[in-house]
């Protein structure tokens, strides 16, 4: 098309697209066609002892030389290789901890956890009622007077006065607590910001605690906290089901009978 044309933008705005392309090239023209590298390429994988494992499964094959070329592409494999896995390995962990309770479109249909609790607080209640049954028990076989007491009524009387005992253990140990919790006092909170200097908006503010008024307290600092993905064996597991030369490896066999 023409440089005049209605829809060049360029040259609606008076530039001319080859000049400019001739001055940068003569501007940069020994940038052109070299070739820049920033940092040493440092290989993933310890050269010497990669070296000589490699040597050694050459070796059975017929092959006695093994450039060091061959060992450091060997190693950014392995590099981008276990980048992969792991990339992979943290969406099916990510996916595994994904909550469905605050979206719209999910509704719950059982709750586990609180029929767990309802059938432990049953079982603490049997309890505390078979509690309260055998301790009447003990009572009333304490309380007896019977002239002609047989073995299992002195058996009785004696672990009546063992709960006796033990009851009056336990509240004089609560007691003890009481009192050590009074003569300590109220917990005072831990100080989370010691005073000193607080950016805002990258200004610096001197901030003082102490009885002078007027400056104000400055808030606890809220330092990012970092989100942490545990990964697990279940997780590589299922990720070894999904990869097609892992599917039937003996590395998954192995992993499911642990």
């Amino acid at each position: 098309r023409d440089d005049d044309d209605i829809n060049d933008v360029a040259s609606m705005a008076g530039v001319n697209l080859n000049e400019e392309s001739a001055r940068i090239m003569a501007t940069n023209s020994d940038l052109v066609g070299t070739q820049i590298q920033s940092c040493k390429d440092e290989p993933f994988l310890a050269a010497v002892p990669l070296h000589k494992r490699i040597l050694e499964t050459a070796k059975k094959l017929g092959i006695t030389d093994v450039p060091a070329e061959v060992v450091t592409f060997i190693s950014h494999a392995t590099q981008n290789r276990l980048r992969a896995v792991l990339e992979k390995v943290t969406v099916i962990t990510q996916h595994r901890m994904e909550s469905y309770k605050d979206d719209e479109w999910y509704e719950q249909a059982t709750d586990v956890r609180s029929q767990l609790k309802f059938f432990e607080q049953l079982e603490r209640l049997e309890k505390q009622r078979k509690d309260e049954q055998e301790r009447e028990i003990l009572l009333k076989a304490a309380k007896s007077r019977s002239r002609q007491e047989d073995p299992e009524q002195a058996r009785l009387k004696q672990k009546a006065k063992e709960m006796q005992q033990q009851e009056l253990a336990q509240m004089r140990q609560r007691d003890a607590n009481l009192t050590a919790l009074a003569a300590i006092g109220p917990r005072k909170k831990r100080k989370l910001d010691a005073p000193g200097l607080l950016s805002i908006g990258g200004e610096g503010v001197g901030v003082c605690g102490g009885s002078q008024a007027g400056l104000g307290t400055a808030s606890p600092r809220q330092y990012p906290r970092q989100k942490i993905t545990r990964v697990n064996l279940r997780d590589f597991i299922f990720y070894m089901e999904q990869e097609r030369e892992m599917s039937h490896s003996l590395l998954l066999y192995r992993a499911l009978l642990k």
